[in-house]
């Protein structure tokens, strides 16, 4: 066995069904090997799609999402994507070509440093040197991407070092894998943070994406009821409890004040259950560094002078809550937060049978909701349409809303869902994103016809990067360089033997919807939102006198 077979068995051996990327000259002994195992190689268009697919893929299943690039620009194409992983908490393995040793000492085509070039951006970048290292190479890739918090690795492989042979039985053969031992909280961090809200008067939980991924959503639900505190979740960890639950408070990230954010204000014990400072930073809901904050999560927390825990409870999360559930007493209704929630309910509900064209980003939202079930998942792409889902689209499960805001990338919502549906084709999978981000990644719509994934995307028009047109009007009260135009949707998407719509009624948003889940193709709907919504919202909550 060479040594680019042997990488491929071991992949095999870490459970691998798919690897999205491009061929390339320097990576033809691993696409033989490919050609030979049980993956399936899935052709992209742009490496930075692989990526993202890889990206999503490990994000949904806690597995690492592998792609494959070529060596010098196709590496570098996968950047932004293996970055987000990293950032995100998804696991990802990265595995670039890359050219022959006796060249790496030279000035040479194509070449460039991959290992240094990825370091920053992954938690192990290891360069195959030696053919009987691979197999251990890429248990280490797995292990470190995989174990908390999970992110992004890179493999490099240089050719003529992938076309050696592998010399002996151990060097061929993967690696075995060890179930990791479940780690419990001590008796004294639970007994001490237990002590901690005795002493609270407005305790708030802070639900981070930590909570998701670990699986902690049934015992955190269970924490919130019993002890009735309100919950407010970050972008990231949507639906880790249900929006119907009577203490959620919503989803904090937006950057004006919203309410989720005046019950932040309102708190004098923040309990973080499975939150990382990269999702919302501790300053915005912390600006005085006066709050007192347990932090509950499977690793300790990051250092930021923002985020000071009186109490850390490092352990299973799930474990820890119900430890909490015991030694935690309380009997009172949160009065004072429940009557925000009522005013965050109403006004949330403003838009629900407004008809007016074109539909604000709320009435939207409000008819992707009556159409997606409680298990389909939504995947956003990242500008002004994010803030309202994060804000507007309610969830009851955790996964079935992606949102990307630890590195918060565009062009992620068409690769992603393509990604979501081919883990989960019975369930509806819709890319929501806005004219902007659509262009940055659409040409994976002909990977996912070639592949035969039909997924929806909506696209949110305004012919403009809508987010930061909203800075702007909200900083100088007129916008600058921001604004494009777009080819025709229909047609591009009929290009590509998609089906493509264009919603011209607001009444007709469901319908077409509807239709368009029912094809057998990917499909395209092309809907103009009136983005005046933005700065109404911004004088909304200018006014929010709570």
């Amino acid at each position: 066995m060479n040594t680019a077979e042997v990488l491929i068995k071991s992949l095999e051996s870490e459970g691998v069904k798919y690897i999205f990327g491009i061929p390339g000259e320097e990576t033809l002994e691993l696409m033989e090997a490919i050609r030979k195992s049980s993956i399936k190689f899935i052709t992209v268009r742009h490496e930075q799609g692989a990526a993202f697919m890889a990206d999503v893929y490990g994000r949904l299943t806690g597995k690492a999402g592998v792609c494959l690039s070529t060596l010098g620009p196709g590496a570098t194409n996968l950047v932004t994507g293996v970055a987000d992983a990293n950032s995100d908490g998804a696991p990802l393995i990265a595995i670039t070509g890359q050219v022959g040793t006796e060249r790496m000492h030279l000035t040479s085509h194509q070449y460039l440093d991959l290992v240094n070039l990825f370091a920053p951006i992954t938690k192990r970048s290891k360069q195959v040197v030696r053919p009987d290292t691979v197999n251990e190479i890429v248990r280490i890739a797995f292990k470190y991407a995989e174990m908390e918090k999970p992110g992004a690795c890179l493999i490099d492989l240089p050719c003529n070092i992938a076309a050696m042979e592998v010399n002996g039985e151990v060097a061929q053969t993967p690696l075995k894998h060890h179930r990791e031992n479940t780690v419990y909280a001590s008796t004294d961090a639970i007994l001490t943070a237990g002590g901690v809200f005795a002493t609270a008067k407005r305790p708030v939980i802070l639900v981070g994406h930590s909570a998701v991924r670990n699986h902690a959503f049934e015992a955190l639900t269970e924490f919130v009821s019993s002890l009735k505190i309100p919950v407010v979740c970050t972008m990231m960890a949507k639906g880790a409890v249900p929006y119907d639950n009577c203490y959620f408070m919503g989803c904090i990230g937006l950057p004006q004040r919203d309410y989720p954010n005046v019950i932040m204000e309102q708190a004098d014990l923040v309990i973080a259950v499975g939150y990382d400072v990269v999702e919302y930073a501790p300053a915005k809901w912390n600006p005085k560094g006066d709050k007192t904050i347990i932090h509950i999560d499977e690793t300790p927390n990051h250092i930021n002078k923002f985020y000071q825990p009186e109490e850390e409870v490092i352990g299973d999360i799930s474990a820890s809550l119900d430890s909490l559930c015991e030694v935690c007493k309380n009997t009172w209704e949160p009065d004072w937060a429940l009557c925000i929630r009522e005013m965050m309910v109403a006004e949330h509900s403003r838009y629900d049978r407004d008809d007016s064209f074109p539909p604000k980003p709320q009435k939207v939202l409000h008819d992707i909701r009556q159409v997606m079930g409680e298990e389909d998942i939504l995947i956003s792409d990242v500008g002004a349409h994010k803030m309202w889902i994060a804000r507007q689209y309610n969830c009851l499960h955790p996964n079935t809303c992606i949102i990307s805001n630890g590195f918060a990338t565009m062009g992620i919502a068409v690769p992603g869902a393509m990604a979501a549906k081919l883990l989960y084709p019975k369930k509806k999978v819709l890319a929501v994103t806005g004219d902007g981000g659509f262009m940055m990644n659409s040409q994976e719509l002909e990977t996912a016809y070639r592949e035969h994934i039909p997924f929806v995307t909506l696209i949110f028009t305004d012919g403009s990067y809508g987010l930061i047109k909203w800075k702007q009007e909200e900083r100088y009260g007129d916008c600058y360089s921001v604004d494009f135009t777009n080819p025709d949707f229909v047609k591009y998407a009929e290009s590509m033997h998609l089906k493509g719509y264009r919603v011209e009624r607001t009444e007709d948003l469901i319908s077409t919807l509807q239709d368009a889940f029912s094809q057998e193709v990917p499909s395209i709907i092309e809907c103009p939102v009136d983005y005046s919504a933005n700065m109404d919202l911004t004088k909304h909550l200018k006014n929010l006198n709570m």
